[in-house]
């Protein structure tokens, strides 16, 4: 049996979206995976959840805004007494649509962004959105409710931090999350065109730096974040498979993260036939690479094994196609060349979701 406690539950209400981002972190057949849970059903999902401990959910996509019934849901997870977090791009939901879910006890807001500017946002979109999430941000601060700006950082926009920043500032952001893109989903499909140079990373890292001292105690908060691809030593995906984050996609499988139900040969429960509390603890998937047991050397003899768990299980089956082999971004990886070799991969054209 699994003895860790889920905190923060990722409910996936719907892969429809209005964007078509290149680094989307949806499955590349995310066609293939219509949304399956009724209101009535996430409202046990929330329920069986906050009873394991879950206090946070996020209610994300996708755009969750797509699915019109998004102000149930949501009154369901107030009434499990979840604290709710909307994970939005910014459409299709309106500003009086946002009013409406306030009053149904949403708590904070996250926007994303793609670029500072119309022309540079819209552009990544793939759709005329930047005004419309500007609007949607000036709502959530005009409703008293917490807000999130988000925008992924790559090659294309990472010159451009400072008028980010700056953006932040204006719209009165309570949090900005800076997140350089991690390859996954169709992030890994476009890597060649969105990977940056080192360089890039290192003036922006500079530049937060400065923006963090300058705003410290009167800003938005940011949180700035390595690509994998430029860091020694793996991140703890997800605070380690099956740890503190629960995933539950459109289709109703419980994951221990967004893209583990990509890897070949790990069966995940659905919460239509199991419980939450079943999904979490006992599906043969959540159990795959719990703790330390699992891991080969060097994972296994690593001082750091209980710090980043052995890395991101999906990096290592997308690249190595075994999950079970250590993440190749660690410089202790034999595969470690692989990302090295990424590094310098260059390609002027994007592949949209859609």
């Amino acid at each position: 049996m699994n003895e860790t406690t889920p905190l923060n539950l990722i409910a996936e209400l719907t892969y429809r979206c209005p964007l078509q981002c290149p680094y989307c972190s949806n499955p590349l057949a995310f066609r293939e995976r219509r949304e399956a849970l009724s209101a009535e059903d996430w409202g046990r999902v929330f329920e069986e959840a906050a009873a394991l401990g879950v206090v946070h959910v996020g209610l994300t996509g996708g755009e969750p805004s797509a699915r019109a019934d998004l102000p149930e849901i949501l009154e369901r997870a107030v009434a499990a007494d979840l604290y709710p977090h909307l994970v939005t791009a910014g459409l299709p939901l309106k500003p009086d649509g946002l009013s409406q879910l306030a009053d149904l006890g949403l708590r904070s807001v996250q926007v994303s962004i793609q670029d500072a500017t119309a022309e540079g946002s819209d552009r990544i979109a793939g759709t005329r959105s930047f005004e419309a999430k500007l609007a949607l941000c000036e709502r959530t601060k005009e409703l008293d409710l917490a807000l999130t700006l988000n925008c992924v950082l790559h090659r294309e926009n990472l010159d451009g931090i400072d008028e980010i920043i700056d953006l932040a500032e204006r719209l009165r952001a309570d949090r900005l999350e800076l997140a350089n893109t991690q390859y996954h989903g169709w992030a890994l499909l476009n890597r060649a065109a969105l990977m940056p140079t080192a360089e890039q990373l290192a003036e922006a890292s500079t530049k937060v730096k400065a923006a963090q001292a300058r705003l410290a105690g009167g800003g938005p908060n940011m949180l700035f974040v390595l690509p994998d691809y430029f860091s020694d030593r793996p991140k703890p995906c997800m605070g380690g498979w099956g740890r503190v984050a629960m995933v539950v996609d459109p289709i109703g499988r419980v994951l221990p993260c967004h893209e583990a139900g990509e890897i070949d040969g790990l069966e995940f429960w659905d919460v239509r036939t199991h419980s939450v509390a079943e999904a979490w603890n006992e599906a043969p998937g959540m159990q795959a690479y719990r703790g330390t047991d699992w891991m080969p050397e060097p994972c296994r003899s690593c001082p750091e094994r209980e710090v980043d768990f052995g890395g991101c299980r999906c990096q290592a089956f997308r690249l190595l196609g075994d999950a079970a082999r250590t993440d190749p971004a660690c410089t202790r990886s034999p595969d470690h060349e692989i990302i090295v070799a990424a590094r310098d991969q260059r390609d002027p054209g994007f592949v949209p979701r859609r």
